[in-house]
């Protein structure tokens, strides 16, 4: 179990509503966007429960890097189309998957991952990459987390700033 200064809703509205403040805070007048997602991924690592890993995939060069994330060690590349994170990067969606292994073509960064979501993360309309969720219980990710993660990743679309000319995002 994780520990944490701060105790966290049960319920997932009063989650997501207390997570969009603290993202807010915590990213505001801060343009450095590798110091902005590693403090979102930490976030979000505190306060989600049943996860084993969570984090970003960066656009670069037509493929997804790995960004700053909490967990095990990942997959550092990702072709767009393969696994969860490239169809949801190619397919511009969500991609809310119950039991991973049922996912045709899922890439196995940590065995132990059953269930995972995946928000596209936009600028200007284009995909510029990912928030990557997973969890080792099966089903962990229902609408309300799918509302709630998809509102912060929006929050992240407005506040933080993306140079195309260091990093494709």
């Amino acid at each position: 179990m994780k520990a944490s200064l701060i105790t966290y809703p049960t319920e997932k509205k009063e989650l997501y509503r207390l997570l969009k403040t603290q993202l807010q805070g915590l990213v505001d007048g801060v343009t450095d966007l590798t110091a902005n997602l590693a403090n979102v991924s930490a976030l979000l690592n505190q306060a989600l429960t049943d996860i084993n890993w969570m984090g970003f995939y960066l656009m670069k060069e037509g493929r997804l890097i790995l960004g700053p994330f909490q967990g095990k060690p990942a997959c550092v590349e990702i072709e767009v189309g393969r696994g969860v994170c490239g169809a949801a990067a190619v397919q511009d969606q969500v991609m809310r998957v119950e039991n991973v292994h049922e996912f045709p073509g899922h890439i196995a960064c940590d065995s132990a991952s059953l269930s995972e979501i995946v928000i596209p993360i936009h600028n200007a309309k284009e995909v510029i990459g990912v928030l990557d969720i997973d969890s080792p219980h099966l089903a962990r990710f229902d609408e309300e987390d799918q509302r709630g993660l998809s509102e912060l990743v929006r929050i992240l679309e407005v506040l933080l700033t993306f140079d195309k000319r260091t990093s494709s995002v």
